[in-house]
């Protein structure tokens, strides 16, 4: 399929990616893709693409370019840098990269030029200060879920939001705070608090690999307080599966979990968006 795709000025400010299928004259139900923690990168953008050649309006807003562009640490030649250098470490050893102590450390096998701006680059990307930015993120998210309601490609049609790893926190609290939200798909993403659930009106799809382990407990406990509350939700653990099985750049990728979950989120907006 044709698709005609952009770069937009969203809310915030800060720019987002647009795609949608060419040719249709007429309004589409819209999705919001959330990224990663490494941005609006090749692989936010294809996955857009694939909402887009599904039938829908689909917009990736680049989060890190809130207020007027990203910082120089956040550029996506040194995010891919970063990511490398990421998916050369074990999992054990993501943790470290929290802490500036431990976090040259792991930095100290890089030769000095890369150590420097791959340092600079998670110093930048993972630190409180950035989790802090979560909630106001999902209130960026609801301005722009106006923003995208209001284009003439979707017209007023209803919304879904999907959103990967820091993405998919943001997709719960999306669904938190915008009462209008028509579906929610959170992969692998930590789930809203048990004190949000009663602000959720839509159905919620929380999906995560058996491996990742620190989503077990709070993804259970968020399913029974959904479900206590009478609430639209399922879940769905991919046995073997780890963190990050959907982003087919990544070592992390798996293909049997990935083709099911995609199916998976289709058959929802498929039902929620019409």
């Amino acid at each position: 399929m044709k698709l005609t795709t952009s770069t937009v000025e969203l809310p915030g400010p800060m720019n987002g990616y647009f795609a949608h299928p060419a040719g249709v004259n007429e309004p589409l139900p819209g999705v919001i893709v959330i990224q990663e923690i490494w941005g609006v990168d090749a692989h936010m953008r294809d996955v857009t693409d694939r909402f887009a050649a599904a039938g829908y309006a689909a917009l990736s807003p680049d989060l890190f370019s809130r207020g007027g562009g990203r910082p120089p640490e956040l550029s996506e030649p040194r995010m891919e840098a970063a990511k490398d250098f990421l998916d050369s470490l074990p999992p054990s050893a993501w943790g470290n990269l929290m802490d500036p102590s431990k976090r040259d450390g792991e930095l100290a096998r890089l030769p000095e030029a890369e150590r420097a701006s791959i340092g600079g680059t998670i110093g930048k990307l993972l630190t409180p200060e950035r989790f802090a930015m979560m909630p106001t993120y999902a209130q960026d998210l609801v301005a722009i879920a106006a923003w995208l309601r209001a284009r003439p490609e979707v017209g007023g049609k209803k919304l879904g939001a999907v959103g990967y790893c820091m993405g998919g926190g943001l997709a719960g609290a999306l669904a938190a705070a915008d009462p209008a939200l028509g579906a929610s798909v959170i992969y692998y993403g930590q789930p809203p608090a048990a004190d949000a659930v009663p602000r959720i009106a839509c159905p919620v799809l929380v999906m995560f690999g058996s491996e990742d382990e620190r989503l077990v407990a709070p993804s259970h406990a968020f399913e029974q307080a959904m479900k206590q509350a009478g609430k639209a939700i399922e879940m769905h653990v991919y046995p073997g599966a780890p963190h990050a099985f959907f982003n087919d750049t990544r070592s992390s990728y798996r293909v049997g979990p990935s083709r099911d979950s995609f199916a998976r989120t289709l058959a929802l907006f498929a039902r929620a968006l019409s």
